[in-house]
Formats: C-alpha cells, sequence, structure tokens
C-alpha cells in the first residue's frame, strides 16, 4: 500500500544504535518485580523486568516509527476529543521525525519484528541486561528482559554525556502512555489494525503511514478551525 509520496531510503541502525536504544526502552519500560522472583531466576539486583519479546517489538515498533506513534494519538484523539493528543501528534507531524527518526520493521508471521540479539548480545555482556527464558528446552514460551543496576547507571551516564539520547527518552515515555499496559498481544493487535502493516508482504519492510497522518491531521485542524468560526459568529 506505498504510494509514491511513501517512497523512501530503507534506513537501517547498527548493532550499536540498537544497543543504545534498547537499552533506554527496557530502561523506561521496566516494571518493578518481587525479590522473591529475582532471587528465583538468580538476578537479585536486578531493577525490573520487561516481560515478553512481542511486547519488547511492539513498543519498539512505535519507537522507530514516529509515523506510526503519530497516528496512533490521532486515533485517541478522534475517541477521546482530547487536544492533548492532536498536539502532541502534530509535533511530530509537523516536524521531520517521520522522516529521519524512522527505521522501518520487518513485517513478520506475528507482527513488526526486527532481530534483536546482536545488541541484546552487546547488553548482556556489558552486565547492563539479562535475558530468562520460561518453558522447557523444547519449548520456550516467553523471554524476559532484566534491567540490572549497571545497566540504569549507564543509561543515566548515556544521557548526561549524549543529551541528543534525551529524544528517546521522551518518545519512550510518549510509547508507554499509548501502551497503558497492554500486553504485547494487545499491542499487536492494535498495530494490525493499520492497514500499511496489516497489509505488508510477510518479510518486507513495513511502509509508512507518515502522509496518511499528515491529511489526517489538517483535516482535524480544518474542524477545529470550522469550529472556532462557528463559535464566533
Amino acid at each position: 500500500m506505498e504510494d509514491a509520496g511513501n517512497v523512501e531510503p530503507d534506513l537501517t541502525t547498527s548493532r550499536e544504535q540498537d544497543a543504545v536504544r534498547l537499552l533506554l526502552l527496557i530502561d523506561g519500560a521496566c516494571e518493578t518485580v518481587a525479590s522473591a522472583e529475582l532471587e528465583g531466576v538468580g538476578l537479585p539486583t536486578a531493577i525490573g523486568v520487561v516481560r515478553s519479546q512481542v511486547r519488547l517489538q511492539k513498543l519498539d515498533f512505535w519507537l522507530r516509527n514516529p509515523d506510526y506513534l503519530a497516528n496512533e494519538l490521532l486515533n485517541d484523539y478522534a475517541e477521546t476529543g482530547d487536544d492533548d493528543f492532536l498536539e502532541t501528534a502534530a509535533q511530530i507531524l509537523d516536524s521531520d521525525e517521520p522522516e529521519v527518526r524512522r527505521y522501518p520493521m520487518l513485517r513478520h508471521h506475528f507482527g513488526a519484528y526486527e532481530p534483536l540479539e546482536d545488541a541484546l548480545a552487546v547488553l548482556r555482556y556489558g552486565g547492563l541486561v539479562a535475558q530468562r527464558r520460561r518453558g522447557t528446552i523444547s519449548r520456550i514460551r516467553q523471554h524476559d528482559y532484566y534491567l540490572l543496576a549497571k545497566g540504569r547507571e549507564v543509561a543515566e551516564q548515556i544521557i548526561g554525556e549524549a543529551p541528543v539520547f534525551s529524544y528517546y527518552i521522551d518518545r519512550v515515555r510518549l510509547v508507554l502512555q499509548l501502551a497503558d499496559n497492554g500486553t504485547g498481544s494487545q499491542l499487536k493487535d492494535r498495530q494490525y489494525k493499520q492497514p500499511e502493516y496489516a497489509e505488508a508482504v510477510r518479510g518486507s519492510r513495513i511502509s509508512s503511514v507518515r502522509e496518511r497522518a499528515r491529511s489526517r491531521l489538517a483535516e482535524y485542524r480544518a474542524i477545529q478551525a470550522e469550529k472556532v468560526r462557528g463559535d464566533d459568529a
């Protein structure tokens, strides 16, 4: 469903970029966990956990695709009428963020997917994140990603030394507000409602929605302007 206005270069990230982004995502998205669980997985000093690879991938999709993030904010505006959603979406769509900050993901069997193992290996090797698997040797049911104390320390150090990465802190916060504690499956279902996402050929890059989102934004602004004119009449 990609039209001429959505044609874009196949932007990719390096392993190091992915590692920094995932560290900041896990740091922001991790939930607190009982000490008994941490003892059980052999990580008594872990700070928190992001449960399931599906949830991590779906949160990362919105982080890597600000056009989809803005479009979802417009959906929330359409549902609630809350101007904050419209204003935040406008901040993204009025900028070049959907062009320069967008890193497309592959359409996989279970939706958006990008191999994370290389980046996670960097984080594990540095003692920043630990990964645990639930299930059996023959059938792994879930991957959990634990933020270690050193991981938070390095995340804070990154922001302190390279303020440019504060972009990800702001966007992680926005992504989590949008996710509203949804499970990985719930986030996947929401993302599948976008035709560009759902109809992408498996194994291909999921195309942008920036032009459609910008058209929607213009329509909502026109409606608001018309309402203001009606109120002033």
